[in-house]
């Protein structure tokens, strides 16, 4: 056995894996975000949740029905007309939205934290569902021309031992797909991950700008804790978020954008694994895919209140009462005083004022 057929065995077991183990998690993640109470707001809690269905949604048609059947069936059905470029607009369609919704709920927590105005639009649950709903709609509107970068033809192939031809679904070797597969690069890879890191460093400095406004004797009779202390963890969590997602899906983008580039000629056989791009890139979907089946893990290490209620469900225990992340009370300390408020309006008593905003709850 050879590195390519070792790498081909890993692939056989890594994504069946994949869905055995990320589609529950993420039907699950569903399931405790909208019916049990994990200390979300509830613009949280729509994004989160329509996260987890999409995620789900892409697991199904680019790990299931793509990827694992090609390891299982000689011929699968998605080789066939027209179900090769159904196949690539449903799996487009998923990846676009769930990509713009991890972009658009990074947006909103900006707008939450810094802007008068954006408080009062973008932080209701109605103005977060209208905006899943688009990006979802505009993502499968966008996934349209997709459907057409892929076409059937015969192959000859040996199964068994005998020689048969069987219908395979490619790549189209034609200009407007390359135009078609760079835009698509652009739109799923390249600029949500800017945008991502963009608005999650302006996010820390918004937090690390407003921790100055208050004196340690202000922190502690609203946390109980030092001020530095506060805005380090929450910058960690912040950061973890950002930075899972950036390192899962940046290696695909980069692989993707060599792969169509160097190597975009007929005569490149992409199954070939002695060649090293081949083995790269493989392995940069890999860990892309991995993206998709992560979130109810990344809910558990920084959400105490899901882990609070995942207990709680799997013992079959009642809901706990309402109860806020860290991240969630200290986004309601910084709607009471973020900076530009702060310059604009004196207030005798803040610790007064912000302790009016916040529920009592257990510390973490």
């Amino acid at each position: 056995m050879d590195g390519g057929d070792i790498f081909i065995a890993i692939q056989k077991v890594y994504y069946p894996l994949l869905c055995i183990t990320g589609i529950p998690a993420n039907l699950f993640t569903f399931y405790m975000i909208c019916f049990r109470r994990c200390g979300m707001s509830e613009t949280a809690t729509i994004y989160l949740s329509c996260l987890a269905l999409t995620d789900t949604f892409y697991l199904v048609w680019v790990i299931l029905l793509d990827l694992c059947l090609v390891f299982l069936q000689v011929e699968p059905f998605w080789n066939s007309q027209p179900w090769c470029g159904i196949m690539s607009f449903l799996q487009y369609g998923a990846l676009y939205s769930s990509t713009w919704i991890v972009v658009m709920f990074t947006i909103e927590r900006y707008l939450v934290l810094s802007i008068t105005v954006g408080k009062q639009r973008f932080h209701k649950a109605r103005a977060a569902l209208f905006i899943c709903v688009t990006i979802v709609l505009l993502s499968h509107m966008a996934s349209v021309p997709m459907s057409w970068i892929n076409t059937v033809t015969p192959v000859n192939i040996t199964a068994d031992g005998q020689n048969t031809t069987v219908l395979r679904c490619h790549y189209r070797e034609a200009t407007f797909t390359t135009v078609l597969v760079w835009v698509t690069s652009f739109l799923s890879g390249g600029l949500p991950i800017v945008l991502v890191l963009i608005f999650n460093s302006l996010i820390a400095y918004h937090l690390n700008s407003s921790s100055r406004l208050f004196t340690n004797e202000e922190w502690r009779a609203i946390r109980g804790t030092n001020k530095r202390g506060v805005v380090r963890r929450t910058i960690i969590l912040l950061g973890t978020v950002s930075v899972s997602f950036v390192i899962l899906s940046l290696p695909r983008f980069v692989t993707y954008c060599i792969l169509r580039t160097q190597y975009n000629y007929k005569e490149f056989d992409r199954n070939d694994y002695s060649i090293p791009i081949n083995v790269i890139g493989d392995v940069a979907n890999m860990l892309h895919n991995l993206n998709s089946t992560t979130n109810f893990l990344l809910y558990c290490v920084v959400s105490r209140s899901f882990r609070q209620e995942l207990v709680n469900a799997v013992t079959c225990q009642a809901k706990n009462k309402e109860t806020g992340s860290f991240l969630h009370q200290t986004t309601k300390t910084m709607k009471v005083f973020s900076v530009v408020d702060h310059k604009e309006t004196l207030i005798i008593d803040p610790v007064h004022a912000v302790l009016t905003k916040l529920k009592r709850t257990e510390g973490n």
